[in-house]
């Protein structure tokens, strides 16, 4: 199961946010694009960008969001964490994670760190477990995914 299937299958009864935050393999850092390993994702034809600098400025920081959004093709708008990371320090998000808030504010459901942790069916069950416990509720729950 893929988020974007998650999201066909629920949109109408909760709310899909993805937030992007600090970039998690920036050429001028962590690069993965140089040796086996950037040979290893080109012939997986992976979709993690491998030519990505750290951005400097908000702006930059949203230009490289949107080419993200585009990649991953989840069908989900993608939202930009500030350049002061508030959203990644208060989920403990990097690289990638997902998130499961309920209606009252709290977190119902917090998977592993990506790329390891990120388990769209995990996610998938605790949307099943939390909607039959409140069925009766007309409001959205939210579930935000965030990734660099």
């Amino acid at each position: 199961m893929s988020l974007h299937d998650l999201y066909q299958k629920y949109h109408d009864r909760v709310q899909f946010l993805s937030i992007y935050i600090r970039e998690a393999h920036p050429v001028d850092g962590w690069w993965l694009g140089k040796g086996i390993t950037g040979k290893m994702l080109k012939l997986a034809r992976s979709k993690v960008a491998t030519d990505v600098y750290d951005p400097k400025t908000i702006e930059e920081r949203r230009q490289v969001a949107g080419n993200c959004e585009t990649a991953l093709q989840y069908g989900i708008h993608t939202y930009v964490d500030e350049m002061d990371d508030a959203v990644n320090k208060a989920y403990a998000a990097w690289p990638t994670r997902l998130y499961l808030v309920g209606v009252d504010g709290r977190v119902v459901y917090h998977g592993g760190l990506g790329p390891f942790g990120f388990k769209p069916a995990a996610l998938g069950k605790a949307i099943t477990d939390y909607l039959s416990q409140t069925e009766n509720s007309d409001t959205l729950i939210e579930t935000p995914t965030i990734h660099s």
